[in-house]
């Protein structure tokens, strides 16, 4: 059963940075793109930025490119996002899914996302 554990999340003042890491278990994720999403207190979840099985070229949503980068270590079954400059508006609750098998990002989300995570909380305020 595919599982991924979402971890590194907390309290950060704007400015400041967090990364958050994003284990993935039951599953061989070499054959997946793994994508990062956040929702919002009130609002729906939305895609954050999402990293293929091989191509080297990362997706991101506009409101984090720059700021976050998203990376993959599949030795570790680890994919990472790492933000920077955070806003209060980046104050959410952080998932990753894993696309469908064989297909690569659809821009920056997966596609067909589906085994999400629990979540881990960023909240960024002063």
């Amino acid at each position: 059963q595919a599982q991924f554990v979402e971890s590194g999340g907390g309290l950060v003042q704007p400015g400041g940075s967090l990364n958050l890491s994003c284990v993935a278990s039951g599953f061989t994720m070499d054959h997946y793109a793994i994508g990062w999403f956040r929702q919002a207190p009130g609002k729906e979840r939305e895609g954050v930025s999402c990293i293929g099985q091989s191509d080297p070229r990362p997706f991101y949503a506009d409101s984090v490119r720059g700021r976050f980068t998203i990376s993959r270590d599949n030795a570790k079954k680890t994919v990472y996002l790492q933000m920077n400059s955070l806003k209060s508006e980046d104050t959410a609750v952080y998932y990753c899914a894993r696309g469908r098998l064989g297909y690569y990002c659809s821009g920056y989300v997966p596609y067909e996302p589906t085994d999400w995570g629990q979540g881990t909380q960023v909240t960024v305020s002063s």
